[in-house]
């Protein structure tokens, strides 16, 4: 896969992410958040491990086990932990602190554990992207600085940060697919218990299928499947960056199909978000030299 192309499957990716929230509205009242976060793993996972052993491509011996059960650990623990802090703080509070400080934790990430200094065009894009998060959601949600929900918003922006870094290993170990199918198994494993203590009656209404079908095959395992692939060729921290596309994506798709309204500061906000993207999909034309301490 040439480098040019990675940027382009790790945004269609986070385009994929910004369905869930639309869909989500189609899903029956009494789906708890966390209920259809489990189904969308779970459903996500098994697609995904079929497929694998459909390819023929799994080889238990490539397998990378402590960087693959992390991987698993974060991307499960996220779900909660997201849903959790949007529920305490509001949807605009939480979205703004899990989403946008995820690509600033992922580039300490790099700079502490991996040694890695980000170029330069990365702090730009990074910087316009998050301005534009703030805005995009200045009129969105209710306002409840809840320091428990900030918390748990950061610890979601660090999970997916830690399993953007560490899934990178997994990937260039195993390719996209065995390494993708792997992790959200075993991920799908950790919050099964959800399947069982919470009401998951409502997953089987045609409303219900048609949700959890959409988040598990769509927008789980194809999205994380082109994110994956793209991880391949870029760094975490331009992976995490460029996922900013996903909140994009979802107030776009509210706009234009569950009749919400934006303010003058939200399509600033966009405008800077398309910017910031934009410079890191351009810079990828060229190979970007990597500051090392």
């Amino acid at each position: 896969m040439k480098q040019q192309l990675a940027p382009i499957l790790i945004l269609f990716a986070a385009m994929l992410w910004g369905t869930t929230g639309t869909v989500q509205a189609l899903a029956p009242d009494s789906a708890h958040p966390v209920a259809i976060g489990a189904a969308r793993l779970f459903i996500g996972g098994l697609f995904l491990l079929i497929i694998l052993l459909l390819s023929g491509k799994l080889d238990l011996s490539k397998i990378p086990v402590k960087a693959t059960i992390t991987a698993a650990i974060c991307i499960g623990v996220y779900q909660p932990l997201f849903f959790s802090a949007v529920a305490i703080t509001g949807v605009a509070i939480g979205t703004v602190v899990a989403i946008g400080s995820a690509p600033v934790l992922a580039g300490m990430i790099e700079m502490l554990f991996l040694k890695k200094k980000p170029a330069r065009i990365w702090w730009i894009s990074t910087i316009l992207s998050i301005a534009g998060v703030i805005l995009l959601f200045s009129n969105q949600g209710s306002v409840q600085a809840d320091p428990v929900g900030i918390l748990l918003a950061l610890s979601a922006g660090l999970a997916f940060s830690a399993y953007t870094t560490v899934n990178k290993e997994v990937v260039v170990s195993m390719s996209p697919l065995p390494a993708v199918a792997v992790v959200f198994t075993l991920s799908s494993i950790l919050l099964s218990p959800f399947l069982f203590i919470l009401d998951m009656s409502w997953i089987f209404t045609v409303e219900g299928m048609i949700t959890g079908l959409h988040l598990g095959v769509i927008a789980t395992g194809i999205a994380y499947y082109l994110f994956a692939t793209g991880l391949f060729k870029v760094s975490s921290s331009t992976a995490v960056t460029l996922s900013l596309a996903e909140p994009l994506t979802a107030t776009m798709l509210g706009v234009f199909f569950l009749g919400e309204h934006m303010i003058l500061p939200s399509w600033a906000g966009l405008i800077l978000m398309l910017f910031g993207i934009g410079v890191l999909i351009l810079s990828a034309r060229k190979p970007r030299p990597v500051i090392t301490k």
